[in-house]
C-alpha cells in the first residue's frame, strides 16, 4: 500500500446503503481492486493478527464453506494489517495443520489505510487488535449489513451464509425476513403504506403482518 492515503473525506463508519470505500492491494491471490466486483456480492472480513486460535478456526471454516459462497455469485476477502509475507506463511501453516487450503484472496493493510477507510478503527488507532468485522457488499458496492465480533470471539459462518442468503431472497421477491429464517421459510410481505387496501384484508392484522410464500428450498 503507498504510504499516503488513498481515500479522501473524513473517516467514519460506514452505514447500511453508503457505497463502500473502494481499495487497490496486494493479496496472497495477486493485486485485488475491489471494483472490478462491483458486478457481483462481496463479503469483506478483517481479522486482528494471523498466526492467532480464533482467526485460524475462521479461516479453516471459511476455507471449507468457500464453494457455498461462490455458488451465491460472492467473492470472499480477508483482510488484517500483517503483510502479504506473513499471510503466505499463515495459509501454508493452516494447510500443513488441517489439510485446507485458503484458496480465497487475504489482503495485506499494513497501514491500516482501508481499516481506517472502513471505520474499523479511528485515526489515533495504534494497531488492529479490536477490528473483527464482516461487511457485505452488494453489487455496485452497496454495503447491504456489517457485523462487528470482539477479538476473542469467532465468527458463525453458517449465520454469514444465512445472512447473504437472505439479503439476497429479500432482493429478489421485495420481501421482509423474519427473525430465524432459513432458505425455505416464508418471507413477510411489504406493509401496506395507504389505507386503499387496508381494509379489504380478511384479518386486522394483514395489512403490516402477513407471510408471503419463499421460492428458495432449504439448502443444508
Amino acid at each position: 500500500m503507498p504510504e499516503t492515503n488513498p481515500f479522501q473525506g473524513e473517516i467514519r463508519p460506514l452505514h447500511i446503503g453508503d457505497i463502500v470505500p473502494r481499495f487497490a492491494a496486494r493479496s496472497t491471490q495477486g493485486p485485488i481492486d475491489l471494483g472490478d466486483y462491483d458486478d457481483q456480492w462481496v463479503v469483506l472480513f478483517a481479522h486482528p493478527a494471523d498466526f492467532t486460535p480464533v482467526c485460524t478456526s475462521e479461516f479453516i471454516a471459511l476455507a471449507q464453506a468457500a464453494d457455498e459462497f461462490a455458488a451465491l455469485d460472492c467473492a470472499l476477502m480477508g483482510i488484517s494489517v500483517d503483510s502479504l509475507f506473513s499471510h503466505l506463511a499463515w495459509i501454508r501453516m493452516i494447510h500443513e495443520m488441517s489439510d485446507v487450503k485458503v484458496e480465497f484472496p487475504l489482503i495485506e493493510d499494513p497501514t491500516m489505510e482501508i481499516a481506517r477507510a472502513y471505520g474499523m478503527i479511528g485515526d489515533d488507532a495504534n494497531d488492529a487488535t479490536t477490528v473483527r468485522s464482516t461487511y457485505f457488499i452488494a453489487p455496485g458496492g452497496i454495503l447491504r449489513a456489517s457485523v462487528t465480533y470482539p477479538p476473542n470471539v469467532g465468527r458463525s459462518i453458517p449465520e454469514m451464509l444465512r445472512l447473504l442468503r437472505a439479503l439476497q431472497q429479500a432482493d429478489s421477491e421485495n420481501a421482509l425476513v423474519p427473525a430465524d429464517w432459513q432458505v425455505g421459510d416464508d418471507l413477510l410481505r411489504m406493509p401496506e403504506e395507504t389505507s386503499a387496501n387496508l381494509f379489504k384484508q380478511a384479518n386486522a392484522t394483514d395489512w403490516f403482518y402477513s407471510k408471503l410464500g419463499s421460492k428458495g428450498r432449504r439448502n443444508d
